[in-house]
């Protein structure tokens, strides 16, 4: 009796794994018919949880934002959850966001500006992150190279040609034989941008000096010195000189000293004339890169870092105007926004 209820119940288990066999089986039949897996049907109902670190509200870090959001919502649509941060120039603060967004298991952090990018780097080695707003990704220590990032790392620069720039004060201001070089030291990409100017000003054969800021604290009596002392000064992209821009216009015009400055936006506060390029586009095409490694799998680590496509010659007519500077033809004059 017990051999044959062992039998009997050695039979129904071998019925059910059948029959799950032939379930599966089937299963993967239809399918391959409908041409969509379980796996592929769960991705395209999967939202997209994107965290944002941007350093500082400034309008060209905005742009760059509002242009990665762009990106997304017009590939992912509905599909993207984007939780946006402003760190308010505080690198505490930048540390603090990305080891929120780690914990809270994101699927990939945006990176505005190199303290954010720097933070989210440190925070994790397996999310991915896009950086935008970066001048120069080797020197911020989260890339291997710009051709090969070889990490979890990838982006857009926002560094325009330094040689450029540099023969753009010589054109506007010829008779400049000193040039000061102001930035904040606490910036990496102002670090490497400053080296690079610092090398083609030479070049050209001017003297060069080299003014540093710690902080905003210092704007005021670092920028008087380098005013008495140069007869023209470069301030490159540099997140502190840029929210202190109208303390920098303040102390230069007045003493006549032109100042190149290393964006648009920067320019307009204060500057005389910049290479221009696109924050809103360098946003947008980080937004396209998060998109590819989000939905294509594509591997940060084997992603360039991407440049602006394009730069404008752009230069701050009321400026221009109280310095008495004559401006080339060819050269745009920047819009003011409407307050």
């Amino acid at each position: 009796m017990k051999k044959a209820i062992a039998l009997l119940l050695s039979m129904v288990l071998m019925a059910a794994a059948l029959m799950g066999c032939s379930t599966a089986g089937q299963k993967a039949k239809d399918e391959k018919k409908s041409g969509t897996t379980e796996a592929e049907k769960k991705d395209g109902d999967k939202v997209y949880n994107i965290g944002i670190i941007q350093l500082v509200e400034h309008p060209a870090l905005d742009a760059a934002t509002e242009g990665f959001q762009a990106a997304l919502k017009e590939k992912l649509g509905d599909k993207v959850k984007i939780d946006l941060q402003n760190a308010q120039g505080e690198e505490t603060n930048c540390a603090t966001i990305a080891t929120k967004f780690v914990n809270d298991k994101v699927d990939l952090i945006m990176a505005n500006a190199t303290p954010a990018l720097i933070s989210s780097a440190a925070a994790t080695a397996d999310i991915p992150i896009v950086g935008t707003s970066v001048t120069d990704y080797v020197t911020t220590g989260t890339v291997k190279s710009n051709d090969a990032p070889g990490g979890n790392v990838t982006g857009t620069a926002d560094l325009a040609p330094i040689d450029q720039q540099i023969e753009l004060l010589q054109k506007l201001v010829p008779d400049a034989k000193k040039v000061g070089i102001v930035y904040c030291s606490s910036e990496a990409n102002s670090v490497y941008q400053a080296e690079e100017a610092e090398k083609c000003l030479k070049k050209a054969n001017l003297t060069v000096e080299v003014y540093t800021v710690a902080d905003s604290n210092d704007i005021q009596p670092v920028v008087t010195k380098a005013t008495e002392e140069s007869d023209a000064l470069y301030i490159p992209t540099d997140n502190t000189m840029a929210s202190n821009i109208e303390s920098v216009k303040n102390i230069t015009v007045p003493a006549k000293v032109p100042v190149i400055a290393g964006e648009e936006n920067m320019c307009a506060g204060g500057g005389l004339a910049t290479l221009s390029i696109s924050y809103y586009n360098i946003g947008y095409n980080a937004g396209i890169m998060a998109y590819e490694i989000l939905k294509e799998g594509k591997n940060p680590a084997e992603m360039p870092i991407q440049y602006a496509d394009e730069v404008t010659l752009k230069y701050n007519k009321e400026i221009a105007s109280e310095l008495k500077i004559k401006i080339p033809d060819g050269m745009v004059a920047i819009e003011k926004e409407e307050e």
